[in-house]
């Protein structure tokens, strides 16, 4: 099984307006979406998609398992509860959504507990987020190598994650990018412009061609219909070498979400 290379992100969406914005996801051909525990939209994003008609075989829906659950004798149940508002008897992917290094339960007892959600058969496959190079070999360690679907990072033109994403390519681990136009100050920036100028599409669309070319998968998000639509076509967005060395040399380490006591030691 393979990660979808293009999804449709949640985050920070919620009650009607998430509805809508699963609703027209789906409507315009996405068929992945990505929700977490903590985002409290499971129960809505679950409505969308029961809404939809769409199979549940034809779609692929992640969630992250939040800090507060990783505890052996909570995690397991803390799934089960997603998937009832999720609608549906098991998840694609599921994700341990920050390291939280000091949160008190060690990395061996939520890697064994998500390890077996997915022999249990609520999750057909595990990952990480926001893992460094360190934790993420700890997680291999414990559940095995090939085990590991994908480590959740966030990475734009302005946070480019090289050694990270290198390491992650050297495992066959996909990696998935969040937050890949940096809360939007990328769409402000005049290479990316220049860019789209040159091939005639939108400054999004070139961020969003730039991970998938180098690998990553991508989950965007929006609460309008057009930028749905027009998000996805960066998928027949095909940039060159030399706007690709372009994009390169915009990497600035410019980080926008560092939450204090989960975030690792970033590489």
């Amino acid at each position: 099984m393979t990660i979808p290379s293009f999804g449709v992100g949640t985050f920070r969406l919620s009650g009607q307006t998430v509805i809508d914005s699963v609703h027209n996801a789906l409507d315009v051909g996405y068929r992945a979406i990505d929700t977490a525990q903590i985002y409290g939209n499971e129960a809505e994003v679950g409505q969308a998609i029961e809404e939809s008609g769409i199979a549940r075989s034809d779609l692929f829906v992640t969630t992250k398992i939040w800090t507060d659950n990783y505890a052996k004798d909570k995690l397991i149940p803390s799934l089960r509860e997603s998937l009832e508002k999720l609608r549906t008897d098991y998840v694609d992917l599921t994700l341990i959504h920050w390291p939280a290094p000091n949160n008190g339960v060690p990395l061996p007892e939520f890697m064994e507990a998500l390890a077996d959600a997915k022999a249990q058969g609520l999750t057909r496959q595990i990952g990480i987020s926001n893992f460094n190079i360190a934790l993420t070999q700890q997680a291999i360690e414990v559940v095995g190598k090939g085990q590991i679907a994908t480590n959740q990072i966030e990475l734009s033109p302005y946070l480019q994650n090289r050694k990270l994403t290198a390491f992650l390519k050297e495992q066959n681990i996909a990696v998935t990018s969040y937050m890949t136009l940096a809360y939007g100050k990328v769409l402000n920036d005049p290479v990316l412009a220049e860019i789209a100028n040159k091939h005639h599409a939108t400054v999004a669309q070139v961020a969003l061609a730039w991970a998938l070319q180098l690998g990553y998968a991508v989950i965007p998000s929006s609460t309008k219909r057009e930028n749905l639509c027009s998000n996805l076509l960066a998928k027949d967005l095909a940039l060159d070498a030399d706007d690709m060395t372009r994009i390169a040399a915009l990497e600035r380490n410019g980080r926008e979400v560092n939450p204090e006591g989960l975030a690792p030691d970033w590489d």
